[in-house]
């Protein structure tokens, strides 16, 4: 049944009326509403396609949401997907191209009649429906914007006869409507990604269009720009164009070019990207140009002129000054300019592509003095060689040469010499008597050769240079004045700044070619820059008599439209005149000037002819960008630079015309009392800098004495736990040798009973006896010693007995008295300990002798035995008593050397902190004294060093106090220890 009605509808000729076009788009979109088979659906919709171009009205109307119906329901068969998208592109698309599928068109469209047959219509009007029906379908299929996001989605397929309708039907959508369908792809997730992987696509076709679909969804809007240059499109693109042969290549090289310059133009954020990712190093190898450089094709020469307007977009003088600068700074250093400039100087080089590299040179030196020098620097390859600024400044002055490339060569020169009083000063040294030669022709003679010569674009250009030469420069203006210029045989040299005046007023009786108002144009404009801030040139142009008439009556005459501009500019100059006027002249002062001006022209009518200036029409198209672009050379009237010039002045002229000699004088005496009040408000900007650089000088010292305090404060510190550490270790290790002392006591004791007494035990016991006799000895000597110290004692008791006077003396010796007891006590208890032990020596010499001699019974042999263990054991505590007692006083003699040590340490430690606190008050006092205006700002860091006193005394003092207490509680331990162990051997 289905393909009948196909044959019915798109096969033969039945019988009957022929069914119109609207009726058959009609029935198939019915079949594709209604349709339950794929097949018929498919077959539909291939129809409409095949019909979609011829009656694109009918299509677009009718079946529009059936199409996108099928793109949201059909999605498994991508042959009906690009069957609706093929159908929706071409009723969307303005463009005709070739239908796609022939054939199949063909064999699918039936054979229909309508109102679109031999219409007769007028090309426009036909171009103009087609565009409003394009624009009429964009606005129906974006009533959704799910429609955008359901395109997007089917780009993420990889069929061909999905994915390329896909792209062309979205790029068509942006042609028609592309805020709108950039605000969709915009919120939509991952929508400019989705994009982006058409540049990865291995089929050309789809790669191709995908950069002219992002080349559109890129324009003037900069937050894709910045979401696409982040996708790695920089990346990318320029392996794109090196893979497609850089500027050999073909037109995917163009669009690439293109769509870098989208993504850079006016967008500081992608900008600072491309420089950062080192992008600029890879735009190099672009600019390679051979010796013979003839017939290029016009693809390259294309591809060419988007690379030079790509560098332009860096370095644009629109772009933030810092971006600028960075930018001319990485083209210099990677050798980009030594490129362009090697562009510049070769030969057979396209004329457009040449304008263009110097247009580019000059925004790449401008304001860039490293630029600026080297370009200075370079030599054209003639013989013999001359500089590039000769060679471009002959292309200027000779009228033979492109209106486009002087313009250009125009920009080269005012860029070269923008903010560069260098290059300046060798411009006008080349005019000056002492620097010509003859031999070789210089800038400056180009520059006058065309200042005067026949061609009035020549006059206008040599001009509009000269001023360059001598923007904000009080120097170069001066120097200037001394340029002579010989004009014939027989007659005296003029100045430069007569010349130009000569000239002037010569007017229309000097034959030129081109317009005689640009030449007259061209020198008040020079002549405006040269006299303006320059008081001494102003003097040299009112020197001469018939300057102030010329001008006085230029602008009193009621001229013709073309002459109201130079009435405009003589009005400016003679505004200037006044208005940077030292009175020098008696003749020619700002009052007579001024009084000049009101009898002659009047000062309202003065006004008047002054506005004239900026509301011409090209003045305001002049102010808009540095590059002087121009339709036609005689609309090239205006300057850029001059016209911030006339902005400038305009204002001030004008109240200076209308001042009154008490308002001149009440402004100089204001002038003068500011100029006082300025040189005052200097010295104590020059005193208030210097009392700060002392200031900080102060602080500095403050906070290394801060910081020298604290760490003195740190060594005490440290020096004090030191010391406690030492006193901690001495403890232990006297507590420590107490232990060790009473276990082997013990353990001799019980060995002595346990094994009893055998010969190597009775020779030890010799020897310990012999030792016993030589500490005797030694005791003896030392109650010698003592018995001498009593006898000192008695001796001064007695003296000081009889000297002694009242109760205090008394006490004194009593006190001394009971001293001496005390020590007469001890040595006596000693003495009788000394004899015990004696006494105990013989009873075991003896016993020992006769174990040795005879054997005793059985019983006196185990008493013997009992006893000589007990003596043995007695022995063993007292030697090993000994032993820890000398131990003990050595580790004591020890232990008070190092803490003597430590506290002389400590000492100095604390008189050096004395010394740099003595130091410390003298600066104090020093500063107190030198800098009493001062002691507001440095109230705080007194406080700090009052404060710095008192922690360097209370540090001194409680040194002392702590060291004090542990000497005499360390003297109070050790006779403790003694007194112990005098008691134990009492015991014993």
């Amino acid at each position: 049944m289905t393909m009948n009605f196909f044959r019915g509808v798109m096969g033969g000729q039945p019988a009957g009326p022929q069914p119109t076009g609207a009726e058959t788009i009609h029935k198939l979109c019915d079949r594709v509403a209604s349709s339950t088979l794929l097949e018929d659906r498919r077959d539909a919709v291939r129809a409409l396609k095949s019909l979609s171009k011829k009656y694109r009205l009918e299509v677009g109307t009718q079946a529009m949401e059936h199409l996108v119906h099928i793109l949201q329901t059909d999605r498994s068969d991508s042959e009906i997907l690009g069957y609706a998208l093929d159908t929706l592109y071409n009723i969307i698309c303005n463009d005709e191209e070739e239908e796609q599928d022939e054939s199949e068109d063909m064999a699918a469209a039936p054979p229909v009649s309508g109102k679109h047959k031999n219409v007769p219509v007028s090309d426009e009007n036909a171009q103009k429906q087609e565009e409003d029906l394009g624009v009429l379908f964009t606005d129906k299929f974006l009533g959704d914007s799910e429609n955008v996001t359901l395109l997007l989605t089917l780009l993420e397929e990889f069929d061909f006869h999905v994915r390329w309708p896909g792209v062309k039907l979205l790029t068509a959508l942006l042609k028609n409507q592309c805020n709108q369908v950039q605000g969709v792809i915009l919120v939509s997730p991952m929508g400019v990604s989705r994009l982006m992987d058409l540049l990865a696509d291995s089929r050309e076709v789809i790669r191709n269009d995908g950069l002219l679909l992002l080349q559109q969804l890129t324009k003037g809007n900069a937050a894709i720009q910045k979401i696409v240059a982040f996708e790695n499109a920089f990346e990318r693109l320029l392996d794109i164009i090196t893979e497609e042969g850089s500027s050999d290549g073909g037109i995917v090289v163009e669009d690439c070019l293109l769509l870098l310059v989208n993504l850079l133009r006016n967008n500081s954020s992608n900008q600072n990207f491309f420089k950062e990712g080192s992008y600029i190093q890879r735009m190099k190898p672009w600019f390679e140009v051979g010796d013979d450089n003839s017939g290029w094709s016009a693809q390259k020469v294309t591809n060419l002129h988007l690379m030079l307007q790509l560098v332009r977009v860096m370095v644009s003088p629109v772009n933030s000054p810092g971006a600028t600068s960075s930018c001319q700074k990485s083209m210099y250093q990677c050798g980009l300019l030594q490129q362009l400039c090697t562009i510049l100087m070769a030969t057979g080089v396209p004329a457009d592509i040449l304008t263009e590299t110097i247009n580019t040179v000059s925004e790449v030196i401008r304001g860039s003095q490293i630029n600026q020098d080297y370009f200075a620097s370079v030599n054209a390859p003639s013989n013999p060689p001359r500089p590039a600024i000769v060679v471009l400044l002959m292309s200027m002055v000779n009228e033979r040469q492109p209106f486009v490339l002087r313009c250009a060569v125009l920009y080269c020169f005012q860029c070269f010499l923008y903010k560069n009083q260098k290059g300046q000063g060798e411009i006008v040294a080349t005019l000056l008597p002492s620097t010509i030669d003859a031999n070789s022709i210089s800038a400056g003679q180009l520059l006058c050769g065309g200042l005067f010569s026949a061609d009035s674009l020549s006059n206008w250009c040599a001009a509009v240079a000269l001023a360059h030469a001598l923007q904000d420069n009080l120097t170069q203006k001066e120097q200037l004045l001394r340029v002579q210029l010989a004009t014939s045989l027989g007659k005296p040299p003029v100045s430069l700044l007569q010349q130009c005046t000569n000239i002037l007023s010569q007017g229309d009786k000097i034959d030129r070619r081109g317009s005689k108002v640009q030449t007259r144009v061209g020198l008040l404009m020079l002549l405006c820059t040269w006299i303006s801030n320059c008081p001494i040139a102003v003097t040299h142009f009112l020197h001469n008599q018939e300057n102030v008439p010329f001008l006085t009556g230029q602008i009193s005459e009621n001229l013709g439209e073309d002459e109201r501009l130079v009435q405009g500019l003589c009005a400016l100059l003679l505004g200037i005149c006044i208005y940077y006027n030292d009175n020098s002249l008696e003749n020619y002062t700002k009052e007579k000037l001024k009084q000049l001006i009101e009898k002659r022209i009047g000062k309202e009518n003065f006004v008047e002819k002054l506005g004239f200036v900026t509301k011409h029409e090209l003045y305001s198209r002049a102010a808009q960008k540095p590059q002087p672009v121009f339709p036609s050379p005689e609309q090239m009237l205006f300057d850029h630079e001059f016209t911030k010039l006339v902005k400038e002045l305009e204002g001030v002229i004008t109240k200076a015309v209308h001042k009154t000699s008490e308002e001149e004088k009440k402004e100089e005496e204001v002038k003068k009392t500011l100029e006082q009040h300025d040189s005052i408000v200097i010295q104590y900007k020059d005193l208030i800098r210097d009392q700060d650089t002392q200031i900080q000088e102060l602080r500095e010292q403050v906070s290394t004495l801060s910081l020298n305090s604290e760490q003195m404060h740190n060594q005490i510190i440290q020096q004090q736990s030191q010391i406690q550490q030492h006193k901690d270790q001495y403890n232990i290790l006297k507590l420590k040798l107490g232990k060790d002392s009473q276990g082997l006591s013990s353990s001799q004791g019980e060995g002595a009973h346990v094994n009893g007494l055998h010969s190597e035990e009775l020779s030890q016991l010799r020897e310990e006896v012999e030792e016993l006799r030589r500490q005797h000895a030694l005791q003896h000597t030392q109650l010698s010693d003592k018995d001498s110290l009593i006898n000192t004692l008695r001796c001064g008791a007695a003296a000081a007995a009889q000297t002694a006077e009242g109760g205090a003396g008394g006490s004194d010796n009593t006190e001394l008295l009971g001293e001496v007891e005390s020590l007469r006590s001890r040595v006596q208890a000693q003495c009788a300990e000394i004899s015990q032990l004696q006494t105990e020596r013989q009873e075991l010499i003896r016993r020992a002798e006769a174990v040795s001699s005879a054997p005793a019974s059985s019983s006196e042999s185990s008493t013997d035995t009992v006893k000589v263990s007990e003596l043995e054991s007695r022995l063993a505590a007292q030697t090993t008593e000994t032993e820890r007692l000398k131990e003990e006083c050595r580790g004591l003699r020890e232990g008070h050397a190092g803490l003597e040590q430590q506290l002389a340490s400590a000492q100095s430690t604390v008189a050096i902190e004395q010394t740099e606190k003595t130091k410390l008050q003298q600066e104090v006092q020093e500063s107190k004294k030198e800098q009493d205006d001062l002691l507001m700002l440095l109230a705080d860091q007194d406080q700090k060093i009052l404060n710095l006193k008192q922690r360097l005394r209370d540090l001194g003092e409680t040194i002392d106090e702590d060291e004090d207490e542990l000497d005499t509680r360390d003297q109070f331990g050790e006779d403790d220890d003694d007194d112990d162990e005098e008691d134990e051997e009492n015991n014993d």
